[in-house]
């Protein structure tokens, strides 16, 4: 049985994910769009372990 607390954090990681993308993974704008500081994004990465994704030299 999963608990409420799992449900919410499973539904907030995949938002923070969301953001990410959609901002090309660019912490300080994703947190702009999800309306939270850098800090609390920078936070909640950590917390659940997003990797970033980092685009490399072409």
């Amino acid at each position: 049985m999963v608990s409420l607390k799992d449900k919410v954090e499973d539904m907030e990681r995949e938002e923070i994910i969301k953001a990410l993308k959609k901002c090309d993974w660019v912490k300080a704008r994703a947190a702009k769009y999800l309306g939270i500081t850098e800090r609390m994004i920078g936070y909640k990465i950590q917390k659940y372990n997003i990797r970033i994704k980092r685009s490399g030299w072409k």
